[in-house]
């Protein structure tokens, strides 16, 4: 069920407390000198209707809000981005709506870093409101952080920015969006993590060139494998999530 292709009717005839809502949410920002802006958007959106397809009768699709905070990378250019502020304000009112329809469980799906602080915020918010309700949020390699990282070959077992996992499913997804003869190896970036303390920078300060890992490392048939091993984890998950009651 996908709600940019649903009339007002059908979707009040969607039964509201069996159905889980999905918004993606992902982001149109700088991802190095080879990657295209839309890269977090290609790819959420790509595994949240792959998804959707494995779960029409129980998942109702919103459309991907391609927006996102990105203020961090503002310094390299070739960002759209909101506040911070205003972002965590925009998803609260999204999911808002959704539950003011009378659906009474929703997963927010990223696709992008920086969207993770406002997405949990936002539903720390709505929670005093609806206590009820089955309130989610997850970014797609966190749930299928096993099966990401099982076909990484650089240091970095997860997904990065402009990265060997993200450059793998772009090359898979959109290949012609692949600008091969400026791949590099950008494993110079400065983790934000360190000894346990979280270091506040932008991507300016954390990278030479707006990427990192080993995007070098990169091949479609390793994109190939991660999207299907990414779409069978959320899948089995999301399963998961609906086949329990509300509490």
């Amino acid at each position: 069920m996908k709600f940019l292709e649903m009339t007002a009717v059908e979707l009040k005839n969607v039964p509201r407390e069996d159905t889980l809502v999905v918004l993606p949410i992902a982001a149109v920002e700088q991802h190095g000198p080879h990657m295209p802006t839309g890269t977090d958007h290609f790819i959420c959106t790509a595994v949240a209707e792959a998804v959707e397809q494995n779960l029409h009768e129980s998942l109702l699709l919103l459309p991907t809000q391609w927006l996102g905070a990105s203020q961090h990378h503002l310094r390299w250019g070739a960002t759209l981005t909101p506040r911070v502020e205003n972002y965590e304000t925009l998803l609260y009112e999204i999911c808002e709506s959704v539950l003011n329809d009378g659906f009474q469980r929703i997963l927010i799906l990223n696709g992008h870093g920086g969207n993770i602080g406002p997405m949990q915020t936002a539903l720390r918010r709505l929670q005093v409101h609806y206590p009820n309700c089955q309130l989610l949020a997850a970014s797609y390699w966190s749930i299928a952080e096993q099966e990401i990282a099982a076909l990484m070959e650089g240091e970095c077992k997860t997904v990065g920015h402009a990265c060997e996992a993200e450059t793998s499913l772009i090359m898979h997804l959109r290949p012609e969006l692949i600008h091969a003869a400026k791949i590099e190896n950008f494993n110079d970036y400065e983790l934000d993590l360190v000894d346990g303390v979280y270091h506040c920078r932008d991507m300016y300060q954390r990278t030479s060139a707006g990427a990192t890992g080993r995007p070098d490392l990169a091949t479609p048939e390793k994109g190939e494998q991660m999207f299907s091993g990414i779409v069978a984890r959320v899948t089995e998950v999301l399963q998961g999530i609906i086949a329990k009651p509300l509490t």
